[in-house]
């Protein structure tokens, strides 16, 4: 059991520090003065996580294997989302030219970080590999519910330290000497990613429609 969980914790923390549209949110709302937005977010985004961890111990990923097309569409949604929320930075970058960054409410911070993490299905299908490669062939409920714990411990620690790391005055001095690049600069690189997944997508959809007919003709 022990060993499950350390591997899970090992590949769930690698995938976490790696820069995606999670990070960027939390530390892009804690670097423009918005720490008390940015743990919100921190808790919408661990919200997800612990979702989609669930899903992935209770199968739900087996059904996106099985059924890609349910798999696509929230793909798809995400690609947009995140398109979205490219758009909403760009856009803040021009306000941040005449005056301090709008404030955003709890709310909005949760429901953004909730939503960040909740339209990406490739979220599932990670946490389905990870739980197939790392459990036994018949995994105790106890062990299953120590790694749903566990996941979800991870994700609040994270990205609760990059809220308090990202607030902190040097990190904020630094953002708003260069507030207009930095949002700029994070607003492409989430459009960016929001793009990638609509491509990936519609690769996929042309690989479902026409490999399969290439695929059957004789």
């Amino acid at each position: 059991m022990l060993s499950s969980l350390v591997t899970i914790w090992i590949l769930h923390v690698a995938a976490m520090m790696s820069p995606g549209p999670n990070v960027l949110l939390v530390s892009q709302l804690a670097a423009s003065d918005r720490a008390r937005s940015a743990a919100f977010a921190a808790l919408g985004v661990t919200c997800g996580a612990a979702l989609w961890v669930t899903c992935a111990v209770l199968g739900v990923h087996v059904v996106f294997v099985a059924f890609p097309g349910l798999r696509l569409a929230l793909q798809v949604a995400g690609g947009a989302y995140l398109l979205y929320v490219a758009s909403r930075l760009w856009r803040s970058s021009g306000a941040a030219l005449v005056g301090r960054a709008s404030p955003v409410s709890s709310w909005a911070a949760f429901r953004r970080g909730f939503l960040t993490n909740i339209t990406n299905p490739k979220v599932a299908l990670f946490f389905g590999s990870i739980f197939a490669a790392s459990f036994p062939a018949a995994p105790s409920p106890i062990l299953q519910a120590s790694a749903v714990a566990m996941v979800v411990l991870n994700a609040l620690c994270w990205h609760t330290l990059l809220a308090y790391l990202f607030s902190r005055d040097s990190v904020r001095a630094a953002y708003s000497r260069m507030r207009v690049v930095a949002n700029r600069i994070a607003s492409v690189i989430m459009g960016a990613l929001g793009l990638n997944l609509l491509v990936a997508s519609l690769r996929e959809v042309l690989f479902l429609t026409f490999g399969t007919k290439l695929g059957s003709t004789p």
